[in-house]
């Protein structure tokens, strides 16, 4: 009998010809390869948008606030969050958390001491503590205290080193010497004036404006606001935990609202990677639609080649599963060595990936993530199983 296999053995890798063998062989591993790089890129993709270690603080905060049109000007009261639209805005998924912005109701003039020579026009905004990334024991007001904290955005800082001063032929300076330097704030109303010092306590990223503590600023709009006006915002303050998802994204195009788009740029690039991989992915499935189409096909070549040493097999007493083991035994090995092939090409990709992200302050796993596995896994098994389909649908037929 383990003769008659061998001879059925030869007679088998006869009919399937080693080039169609090749062939399909290569059609079966290109077709997993691309089957797991889609998974693992959808992994990667995944940690680089969620992962602890690729999260950027800054970028979790969006400032939001009405486009401006032509038709709007002249009309303030347009641009101000009605409490509807801040409830609707507060109970979207993509909002963690959420905050008004509130402006001074005064005039503010700030100068700055000594040779600097420097006085703006300016004013104020507040926001809940949570939503300032600057620490500071300092940063805390209370009625009496004639010292403001102030954090101002860097974007001032750097307009006035590398714009104004050098226009004016002035000193350019530092953070720390501006921390050090006490400015003269004029606040007014039209009717009383009252000068303050200003102590800067540090400067933002995530909020572009002129910083005072929300006690303050409750205390000055009511002494120095015009009598009778009614706190509004026009901007406000979210946390999210991904500021390209295009849900959020198409939920500020579609109420007409605005916030930095250096912030929202990323949720193009995301949708052309997600589209990316699909097709891969895509083509992955179409090619191994193809390499099971061909194995089936061979597989009923094969025993169309062997129909009567099979018959003759049977009529010696060969059960038909006996046959069906030991034709599938004929690839099966063949399979997982496909797939560990493989699975070692996707885990070299991931680990050049790893080091060229690794270099751009990206992090990525150096391995291939749990889903890989198992899509190979997989794969490997719905190759066994249309092969087992095969070889006992036409083993039986013949009998």
């Amino acid at each position: 009998m383990q003769a008659f296999f061998a001879l059925l053995k030869k007679i088998i890798r006869t009919g399937i010809g080693k080039g169609r063998f090749i062939m399909a062989s290569l059609g079966l591993g290109i077709a997993m390869v691309l089957i797991l790089i889609a998974l693992q890129a959808n992994s990667d993709f995944n940690q680089l948008l969620y992962s602890d270690k690729n999260q950027n603080e800054t970028a979790d905060f969006l400032v939001i606030n009405k486009k401006v049109t032509n038709s709007m000007m002249g009309q303030p009261q347009k641009t101000v969050f009605s409490p509807e639209e801040i409830e609707n805005i507060r109970r979207q998924p993509f909002v963690q958390a959420s905050g008004l912005i509130t402006s001074s109701k005064f005039k503010v003039v700030a100068q700055a001491p000594g040779e600097l020579h420097f006085a703006t026009d300016m004013f104020f905004e507040s926001v809940p503590d949570s939503f300032i990334d600057v620490k500071e024991e300092e940063w805390k007001w209370e009625p009496g205290n004639r010292i403001i904290p102030i954090i101002l955005p860097n974007d001032f800082l750097n307009l006035y080193n590398f714009g104004f001063s050098l226009s004016q032929d002035l000193p350019q300076i530092s953070q720390e010497t501006v921390k050090a330097l006490p400015l003269q704030i004029v606040i007014s109303n039209g009717l009383i004036s009252e000068t303050y010092t200003g102590h800067i306590v540090g400067f933002s990223d995530r909020i572009s404006s002129f910083l005072v503590p929300a006690s303050f600023m409750d205390w000055a709009n009511e002494k120095y606001g015009a009598a009778g006006t009614a706190a509004t915002a026009s901007r406000i303050v979210i946390k999210t935990a991904d500021p390209s998802n295009p849900t959020l994204v198409k939920f500020l195009d579609d109420h007409g609202y605005t916030t930095n788009q250096d912030k929202l740029k990323f949720s193009k690039t995301r949708v052309i990677v997600q589209t990316i991989v699909s097709v891969i992915g895509f083509f992955g499935l179409v090619l191994l639609f193809f390499a099971l189409l061909v194995f089936s096909m061979f597989i009923q070549l094969i025993i169309a080649a062997c129909k009567k040493e099979i018959q003759l097999l049977v009529t010696l007493g060969t059960a038909p599963k006996q046959l069906q083991r030991y034709l599938l035994k004929q690839f099966v090995p063949l399979y997982i060595i496909i797939g560990i092939v493989s699975l070692l090409i996707v885990v070299a990709l991931q680990y050049q990936a790893h080091l060229v992200l690794a270099r751009h302050d990206m992090a990525v796993s150096p391995l291939p993530a749990v889903w890989t596995f198992a899509g190979a896994v997989v794969v490997i098994a719905l190759v066994y199983i249309v092969n087992l389909v095969t070889v006992r649908k036409y083993i039986l037929q013949d009998q």
